[in-house]
């Protein structure tokens, strides 16, 4: 009888422990959940009436998107190549809705990477321009005459070339090749990092003589402004290895006067569009050198900061990490310069782990960099990413750059996810645009979005990476600055809601 009894109100103690067991795991479940939101970028901004309308709007847009790839892996293209998917983002509404979006600064971006190929192909429309074939190789040159530099086959005009050629549409599809990076194939012709590196660096070797006349230079940057006020940019910061320019009375330009030609547009356009503000420079010359070029490079610093010290923004150093020169090399140096300069350098942009291309991250950390250009390998360095996150050190972050120049072929597998999660200091940024024929900067913040960050992620984090980038440039008033940003945000926030609700 007492069994009969007994059993039954076991089995019931039993049920009413394991039902607070449950209880008790889904409460941790739920609180462990919302602590590591917590933690994310973007978490310390709090959300306006009008700001929660128009988030809904924007993450019903993405939850969509991402639903439909969770369901249909086989044609989510953020596992795919860039150059597969690039065109259908632009076919995306939330993509359309952040290029609207006011996105603050572009911080990393390199001279003439930023506008497309078919811009530059028309260049070569300009008078007086001569082009050389050889092979694979282009070179280019404006003169009044017959250039007397080596040519393996000839020189001649282009415009004699180009319809001389009997197919004029595809003389310039031919051409243009050069201009890009983008093929049909990418995974098959860029087998590893250091081809596609050749590809990317021809490209400036390719352009240089055509970008360096001082017309064809200056006309560059001013439509670089243009693009990225139309890209709902406010502010840039440009990497510039500052090349000797030339015109058609045989006049040659130093490192100083090519930043002469910058503050020369900068200070036209601003007159034209006064609702753009401004543009610095960091003087980022190749780092295949050794210390006493760099010493070189440090004295043109010194005279660009004398000469023009609202321009300069500080100093850098270019080029593949892993095939170039490490920073460690040139840590004396810099070092003894590094009262006179702000920092920005380029470190870890390589997959390697504990070789010198990764260990940059710490000679940039010592060097006291401001920013870190990429910084993609400092995931593997726990202690590195605290001390960037402690010392207040921001990451330059390129997602579209990483994944074309093979860092990283998902981009749900891109560090940058990490460096969200742990709220570290992070911009997002564009590095060569034009090179993969992506807009200024809205391909960079789309894909961050939607293919990086968490699914959680919303519009406070879009809102916070805009604040970053204003936050970590050098512009002199940033008061200012981010109170215009938001003026415009809140503009485009009212549109959304009014446009979608």
């Amino acid at each position: 009888m007492w069994t009969v009894i007994v059993w039954p109100l076991l089995c019931l103690a039993s049920a009413v422990f394991a039902d607070d067991v449950f209880k008790k795991n889904i409460k941790e479940r739920n609180y462990l959940l919302q602590k590591e939101l917590n933690m994310m970028l973007g978490n310390d901004i709090v959300l306006s009436d009008s700001e929660d309308q128009a988030n809904k709007i924007i993450m019903k847009l993405k939850n969509n998107e991402l639903d439909y790839g969770f369901n249909n892996p086989q044609y989510f293209n953020y596992s795919k190549h860039f150059f597969e998917y690039k065109d259908d983002i632009k076919k995306s509404e939330l993509f359309k809705l952040i290029k609207d979006m006011p996105k603050g600064a572009v911080l990393h971006a390199h001279d003439t990477g930023i506008l497309s190929p078919d811009y530059v192909l028309s260049l070569t429309y300009w008078d007086d321009l001569f082009v050389c074939f050889e092979e694979e190789n282009i070179h280019f040159l404006f003169s009044l005459e017959l250039p007397k530099l080596p040519c393996k086959t000839a020189w001649q005009l282009m415009k004699h070339a180009r319809y001389s050629s009997g197919n004029v549409k595809k003389f310039d599809a031919e051409l243009r090749k050069h201009f890009t990076l983008v093929t049909k194939d990418p995974n098959q012709v860029y087998t590893d990092i250091n081809v596609v590196w050749s590809k990317f660096q021809q490209y400036f070797i390719t352009t240089s003589s055509l970008f360096s006349y001082k017309p064809i230079w200056e006309k560059y940057f001013y439509d670089t402004l243009k693009a990225l006020r139309d890209d709902n940019v406010m502010y840039l910061e440009i990497r510039s290895v500052l090349p000797t320019l030339y015109d058609l009375d045989g006049n040659k330009y130093d490192a100083i006067d090519t930043a002469a030609s910058y503050k020369k547009v900068l200070d036209t356009f601003l007159e034209v569009y006064p609702d753009f503000y401004g543009a610095k420079l960091i003087y980022a010359p190749l780092r295949f050198v050794d210390n006493k070029t760099v010493k070189e490079y440090l004295k043109i610093a010194k005279e660009l900061k004398n000469k023009f010290p609202d321009l300069l923004a500080g100093f850098d150093l270019v080029g593949q990490e892993d095939l170039g020169v490490p920073t460690k090399e040139f840590l004396q140096v810099l070092s003894e310069a590094s009262d006179e300069f702000e920092y920005f350098f380029h470190a870890g942009e390589t997959n390697w782990y504990g070789t010198s291309s990764d260990e940059n991250i710490v000679d940039a950390i010592v060097l006291k960099a401001r920013r870190i250009g990429h910084a993609f390998a400092i995931v593997k360095h726990p202690l590195l990413m605290e001390e960037a996150k402690e010392r207040d050190i921001a990451i330059e972050v390129n997602v579209v750059s990483n994944t074309v120049l093979k860092l990283v072929e998902d981009i749900r597998n891109h560090p940058l996810a990490v460096f969200l999660s742990k709220n570290l200091p992070v911009v997002i940024s564009s590095d060569d645009p034009g090179l993969w024929e992506a807009d200024p900067l809205s391909h960079d913040y789309y894909i961050t979005f939607v293919g990086v960050a968490s699914r959680h992620a919303d519009i406070k984090l879009l809102k916070k990476l805009a604040l970053n980038s204003l936050y970590y440039s050098t512009f002199p008033h940033k008061d200012k600055l981010i109170h215009e940003f938001e003026i415009r945000w809140t503009k485009f926030i009212d549109t959304i809601v009014q446009d979608h609700w």
